[in-house]
């Protein structure tokens, strides 16, 4: 029994589809495969770094400390 021009696009649609998913998943094992244990944490670190700088560079969240004598002075004196 010969198939509609629908059926076989749905067909191939989903073919591809499995395919694709499979393709994914295998990637995602190879890559967990391929990450070393303690990479993660160095990557972390990384990454926290490179956020201060930037954030050390636009001024965001950093507040250099204050070298006026003022500031230094006790409240009570």
């Amino acid at each position: 029994m010969p198939r509609g021009r629908s059926s076989f696009t749905k067909r191939q649609k989903e073919q591809s589809r499995q395919q694709k998913q499979r393709d994914k998943a295998e990637r995602r094992v190879q890559r967990k495969q391929d990450k070393p244990e303690g990479e993660s944490l160095h990557e972390m670190d990384e990454l926290r770094q490179a956020a201060e700088a930037q954030a050390a560079m636009f001024h965001v969240g950093y507040e250099p400390p204050a070298h006026d004598e003022s500031s230094e002075k006790k409240p009570n004196e």
